[in-house]
């Protein structure tokens, strides 16, 4: 069965002091080949617990991950991971990063080299190719990374706020450049981030998580990532559902932080 199903996943983190903190708790999903689904939540509900264990990079308490019918144990490279900074080799250029992943399988340059260059084209940066790491601005260094991560071939694409530190700008053309990947190469992609107007647009499904033990507090469908992939995301928030929407998820997690600032107030 092809797809991501995530079975009833719990992770307990014992500290040294002997507690424990419950960063999970029965959190199950099951998410289609080729969809997108983006994760909102108030900090420390567990959305990059939950993405870090997807990717393999940690083990759950309880439950487990099955990717296309095979469990998960470990990171592998049908998982590929796009942190919110590039991760990038600064001593390569922009080709030698993006042809990493395909160096390490051991192909040779004929055989990868041609879909290295497509992807630089695709995310922009044909001409950039032989260019420092350095000499890069923030938004066409996470080009970079979206490159390097789609020359691997994963399966699922995940997205640790890939686009947290860009201006509001870059961030915009960022945004629907992630749309255009989605739709031109049909990976599945799961998106964490802080902002609620970058959920509602770039996830066709979302869901809310509460705070700990994170779980899945709501779940939306939304029309607006499929709305974005041929529109001016500017006009996409013209939508009269999604100022409705943003404002029930905003007030939503409004009052999960001030639960848990309650609950912090009351412990001391």
């Amino acid at each position: 069965m092809n797809g991501l199903a995530i079975n009833n996943l719990s992770m307990r983190f014992e500290l040294p002091n002997g507690s424990a903190v419950q960063a999970l708790q029965d959190v199950s999903l099951d998410i289609k080949q080729g969809e997108i689904l983006s994760v909102l939540g108030p900090s420390g509900c567990g959305k990059t617990t939950l993405l870090n264990i997807v990717a393999g990079f940690l083990a759950p308490t309880a439950g487990n991950i099955v990717l296309n019918g095979s469990d998960v144990h470990g990171p592998d490279a049908q998982r590929g991971m796009v942190f919110q900074k590039g991760a990038l080799f600064e001593w390569m250029n922009v080709r030698d990063n993006v042809s990493y992943g395909p160096r390490m399988k051991g192909q040779r340059a004929s055989e990868y080299a041609g879909n290295v260059d497509h992807l630089l084209d695709i995310v922009g940066l044909g001409d950039f190719k032989d260019k420092a790491i350095y000499e890069l601005s923030g938004g066409m260094q996470q080009r970079v990374a979206l490159a390097r991560c789609l020359a691997n071939d994963p399966d699922v694409i995940l997205m640790d706020e890939p686009l947290g530190a860009l201006d509001a700008l870059t961030r915009e053309k960022m945004q629907s450049l992630v749309l255009k990947l989605w739709k031109e190469t049909g990976k599945t992609i799961i998106l964490i981030t802080h902002s609620v107007e970058e959920a509602l647009l770039l996830g066709e499904r979302l869901i809310v998580m509460a705070p700990r033990p994170g779980r899945i507090h709501k779940e939306y469908q939304l029309p607006f990532a499929d709305l974005g992939v041929n529109a001016d995301l500017r006009e996409v928030k013209k939508h009269p559902e999604f100022g409705k929407v943003r404002e029930e998820i905003l007030s939503m997690i409004w009052d999960m932080e001030e639960e848990i600032m309650g609950r912090t107030e009351a412990a001391k």
